[in-house]
């Protein structure tokens, strides 16, 4: 089956909606690819709340948050395909996609929005030793098991990573009736939400230990414990004489995620090597001309109401591209440096003008310390900050009318 349509999104998550919306409101039409059974994307999963404060002033569980998208979606011309899983696009923006209702689909897109999402990281990338006993999930996957499938993963549970999912199941599976021994983290500082830290780690008396990791994972048929060490700070090593095993049917792994891009990568999007999503503009245009990125897929968020708003954008640039294909030439880059681990967007273009939105996360923790934002001799922006986390995204607003060179973002510390 042949089909065109303006602005192809390829994923119908909290991202894909949001664009297709703002694309849809634009004039645009828009097809929507969802590989799922329905919309909503990982939301569907996470039954707590804590969504929507910042984007509907009001706290929301997030099939809520995702059920408003997709009410909305309802009340426009947006077609969703589910059952639909893209296997390429090409630079010319054509969409190689397989439907279980329609079989082959050959999609000419006007422009496309990648909102792909991410994925976790699992114990292949970890190499823990040990054999390969029943009882090791991801968290992500313990909660899908727990609050869709209606299954309990364990009962003496041990998480090993402090991310936003495990500090979420490490309190779910305390109120299903489980005991969590311990979350241990590698680094000496969380990566998730300090809120989640206090509401699920605090309150339910679960204990954190820092500059841990799990060494050997014991059983054959089902885990049967685990062993924790405390690492060197500055190696990241094991260091011998302070190992704890731990008794156990159950190894949660909540260790990072990662924007799911291999459709990106193929395609000859540039990538960026930390953030491991695409290199963007302003307009969140890729180095491909009319495909642009949005949400997680584009870097990991900790918030949903922010992957909405940046979606916005997407949603918005994608249609005025679709009707007036002209790409913009990319003048200057955003360098982050001096204790900012990455900023997004990484490009401004020809066209970037008036204030813009720059994201970014620094790689330790800064109190007390100002973000400098600079472009040759001009100040762009300083900013004291009271803290600065990694487990915390950062946004500024910047003013980028007359830029004459690349945009500079370092922390500025005292002494």
């Amino acid at each position: 089956m042949n089909r065109k349509a303006d602005v192809v999104v390829i994923g119908g998550g909290p991202a894909g909606l949001a664009a297709a919306l703002q694309a849809d409101a634009a004039g645009a039409s828009v097809l929507v690819l969802e590989r799922d059974k329905e919309p909503g994307g990982i939301l569907q999963q996470c039954i707590h709340n804590g969504f929507g404060l910042h984007y509907f002033g009001e706290e929301l569980t997030g099939p809520e948050y995702a059920g408003r998208f997709i009410d909305r979606v309802k009340q426009t011309g947006i077609e969703i395909l589910t059952d639909t899983m893209v296997l390429e696009f090409t630079a010319d923006r054509r969409v190689l996609a397989v439907s279980a209702e329609y079989g082959l689909l050959e999609i000419e897109a006007g422009a496309i929005v990648l909102a792909m999402g991410c994925r976790e990281r699992t114990r292949g990338a970890l190499s823990i030793p040990g054999t390969r006993p029943a009882g090791v999930f991801t968290a992500g996957c313990a909660q899908r098991l727990t609050n869709m499938e209606g299954y309990m993963p364990g009962r003496q549970v041990v998480i090993l990573g402090s991310g936003d999912i495990g500090l979420i199941m490490a309190r779910r599976m305390t109120w299903e009736g489980a005991k969590v021994m311990a979350v241990c983290e590698l680094m000496p500082y969380s990566s998730g939400l300090n809120r989640n830290i206090v509401q699920c780690l605090v309150d339910n008396d679960i204990p954190l230990k820092f500059n841990h990791t799990v060494v050997r994972i014991h059983g054959r048929e089902r885990v049967e414990a685990v062993t924790i060490s405390e690492v060197d700070v500055k190696t990241k090593r094991p260091i011998p004489g302070t190992e704890e095993t731990i008794p156990c049917d159950t190894l949660l792994l909540s260790v990072g995620l990662l924007p799911e891009n291999e459709l990106s990568i193929a395609a000859g999007v540039e990538m960026d090597r930390v953030t491991s999503g695409a290199v963007v503009d302003e307009e969140r245009q890729t180095s491909i001309p009319g495909v642009f990125a949005c949400g997680n897929v584009l870097h990991v968020h900790d918030l949903v109401d922010n992957v909405s708003h940046e979606a916005e954008l997407a949603g918005r640039s994608a249609a005025a591209f679709a009707k007036h294909p002209a790409p913009a030439a990319r003048a200057h880059r955003v360098i982050a440096e001096g204790g900012v681990r990455y900023a997004v967007p990484q490009m401004l273009s020809d066209k970037a003008e008036g204030k813009i939105d720059l994201y970014f996360r620094v790689g330790d923790v800064y109190r007390g310390a100002a973000l400098l934002v600079k472009s040759g001799e001009r100040t762009l922006l300083r900013r004291k900050k009271p803290i600065m986390t990694p487990g915390e995204m950062e946004k500024v607003t910047v003013d980028v009318t007359g830029l004459t060179d690349d945009v500079h973002l370092s922390i500025e510390t005292e002494g």
